[in-house]
């Protein structure tokens, strides 16, 4: 039986990993300390879109990776997908870059591990947030080339520390490839959302919003709503990864992104128009936006056999369905 390492593992991206992996028969090492504002869920609480206790091929350990990481220096594995991070949305980058930050710390340590037990293949999981913020301005866009980021020639400044701290951990993947032979490929997933992502995320927030406005005859929406985003479903996501993860070797990025630009302002407008409800859109110029305008572009995965299937449209169905039963949820 094949073996894969998820840390990360109980948060939204990491459970749809667990899920795919659990029904490919692999045997799934799931690590996650369970922090606060992370997005994780106790796996024996039932994870919302399925119960991995259901699988007896799946073991789950309450660690932080970095402790796990020094007492497990020799364990072998096929995969690993390394998801471990701080994160928690725009407010937790922007008001608390110090606690992100840690994340440096998080990937010092996995890239130092790896050094030593030597995974056959390794998934690391960056951000679109490492691009440069240049590219991604109200006066200035464009779709967003994986070559955008030259670690020999210009990087441009990343997205706060968060986006610093991806950027280092692209570097550390590369210098671990170059130095020691250690096979990984880097994802720069952009704005991924789904049916069980944490409230902090704007796909729930607006779902919810949208299914109170019912009622409430208002959604809001921060900023001015005019800033845009690649909203690209997790089912995509966790495809576009699959498909792609044993193509590359050498530490290369790949984009995980539809190429396709969606305001906040038109988000709230295509779920008005599924939902058939009559209300106001009310900004909150007071809360933090972000960048102007962020998307990918697909060349590469196209060129590597893959393209996002679900569009926003659908993925605002999906999710006004499953939130509309879970409304005490929030």
């Amino acid at each position: 039986m094949k073996r894969v390492l998820i840390t990360g593992a109980a948060g939204f991206v990491g459970r749809h990993f667990c899920k795919h992996f659990l029904d490919k028969k692999f045997e799934v090492i799931a690590i996650d300390n369970l922090q606060k504002f992370t997005g994780a869920i106790d796996p024996k609480k039932n994870w919302p879109l399925f119960n991995p206790y259901d699988y007896k091929n799946f073991k789950f350990i309450k660690m932080d990776c970095v402790e796990w990481f020094k007492k497990n220096k020799n364990k072998k594995f096929d995969y690993v997908l390394h998801l471990a991070a701080i994160v928690g949305g725009r407010e937790m980058i922007e008001n608390n870059p110090l606690a992100v930050a840690q994340d440096l710390t998080i990937d010092s340590k996995f890239w130092e591990w790896c050094v030593t037990s030597k995974p056959k293949k390794t998934l690391y999981f960056s951000s679109s947030a490492s691009y440069p913020l240049a590219l991604q301005t109200k006066k200035f866009y464009r779709l967003l080339k994986e070559s955008d980021i030259n670690f020999s020639n210009n990087l441009g400044v990343p997205d706060y520390t968060y986006g610093w701290s991806k950027l280092t951990g692209e570097f550390l993947a590369n210098i671990a490839y170059k130095k020691h032979g250690i096979k990984s490929v880097c994802y720069r997933p952009f704005s991924g959302y789904g049916e069980d992502q944490d409230i902090n995320y704007p796909f729930p927030n607006l779902c919810r919003n949208l299914i109170l406005a019912e009622k409430k005859k208002i959604v809001q929406v921060w900023g001015d709503g005019k800033q845009m985003r690649d909203f690209i479903h997790i089912d995509d996501c966790v495809n576009g990864v699959i498909s792609t993860m044993d193509k590359v070797n050498d530490a290369s990025p790949i984009n995980l992104s539809t190429g396709i630009y969606t305001s906040f302002i038109d988000f709230i407008k295509l779920g008005k128009k599924i939902t058939g409800y009559n209300f106001d859109i009310i900004t909150k110029k007071s809360k933090p936006v972000g960048v102007y305008a962020r998307g990918g572009s697909t060349k590469k995965q196209l060129q590597l056999g893959f393209k996002a299937q679900i569009k926003i449209s659908n993925g605002i169905e999906r999710g006004l369905k499953y939130f509309s039963k879970k409304i005490n949820y929030f």
